[in-house]
């Protein structure tokens, strides 16, 4: 009988806690909180200014208030996150909203900082107004009848969890770049010049300067510099991939050989490509990516032992110039 292994649930626990402070700041907790403040006067005249009146008219019949589905300027002066609360009840990621195309990427600070420009205030009215065209579509679609607190609640809820998992999944791979970059910074440690959060230079066996730094794409870069404080020589460019679904590997892989044919264009004599997943056929991964020159696991890597780690330190050393302690 073949064993069974279900993964642990860390990451629904870590959603969990990262959902009820969420709750707080843009959902139907944070806009409650925020009526109470308000003048209720105020909020109903722009609500009978900004909702058809038809929609009004179907909310009060379920005993809903508005407000819980149409955003109106006082709401947004009062707490710009609420612009968070109303993009996700729309169904909107953050990246599908706020694009300059549309005209809405000025206003992410709101959601983001809680920043409301002079600008983006005078121009409330007319983005409440969109959103009254969309609402009142929405609520077409999918019919008064199953409008209810908790089915607005449900509908944000299913917004929220792709935003929850992404931002997981862009922490996980900022962690693997750290982790990646900590042990090439413990390889070179003996040989370290000069050092800064995001790189590091070394002096090699030649007295030329070497540098170590995080790059956006791809992730980790190694070049000479020359004289002139200019990069010289790139002799290393990494890409690494920390994210743990097997069933994703070969689009991550795809993405790796992408960054890898830019960074070849750009003078890379050898690129790498690091990744999270243990049991994977690198010979396989090598034919999906044929300009990676070596494939690296974090947890090989991670065990000083390993003749993965071996290969790892021996190749950074052999690129970088400098003796091995």
């Amino acid at each position: 009988m073949s064993s069974i292994n279900l993964p642990n649930p860390e990451l629904q626990i870590s959603f969990s806690y990262k959902l009820g402070q969420i709750r707080e700041v843009y959902l139907q907790e944070a806009l409650s909180k925020t009526i109470k403040s308000l003048d209720i006067k105020t909020l109903n005249f722009e609500l009978d200014q900004i909702v058809p009146a038809k929609d009004l008219k179907r909310l009060a019949m379920k005993s809903l208030r508005a407000e819980l589905m149409f955003p109106v300027p006082c709401l947004l002066i009062e707490n710009p996150n609420l612009l968070g609360y109303y993009r996700l009840l729309l169904g909107f990621s953050q990246k599908e909203f706020y694009k300059s195309e549309l005209g809405l990427s000025r206003f992410k600070r709101m959601e983001t900082n809680q920043f409301l420009s002079n600008k983006n205030r005078e121009d409330l009215n007319s983005l409440c107004k969109e959103f009254a065209i969309r609402v009142s579509e929405l609520i077409d679609g999918v019919g008064i009848d199953r409008i209810s607190k908790e089915f607005i609640d449900d509908l944000t809820l299913l917004t929220l969890g792709p935003q929850l998992r992404g931002g997981a999944n862009n922490k996980r791979g900022i962690d693997a770049i750290t982790v990646v970059f900590k042990i090439i910074k413990d390889i070179v440690q003996h040989a370290i010049h000069d050092s800064t959060s995001s790189s590091i230079t070394l002096l090699n066996s030649s007295e030329r300067r070497v540098q170590i730094k995080f790059a956006a794409d791809p992730d980790i870069v190694i070049h000479e510099i020359m004289d002139e404080g200019f990069d010289g020589h790139a002799l290393l460019a990494i890409e690494v991939k920390g994210g743990k679904d097997i069933s994703n590997i070969h689009n991550r892989i795809g993405e790796a050989e992408k960054s890898h044919r830019k960074a070849k264009s750009d003078g890379y004599v050898e690129c790498w490509t690091v990744i999270n997943v243990d049991q994977i056929d690198l010979n396989l991964l090598k034919k999906e990516s044929p300009t990676t020159n070596q494939f690296f696991r974090i947890n090989h890597l991670n065990n000083f032992n390993s003749d993965e780690f071996k290969k790892f330190r021996n190749s950074i050393l052999s690129l970088t110039g400098i003796r091995s302690v």
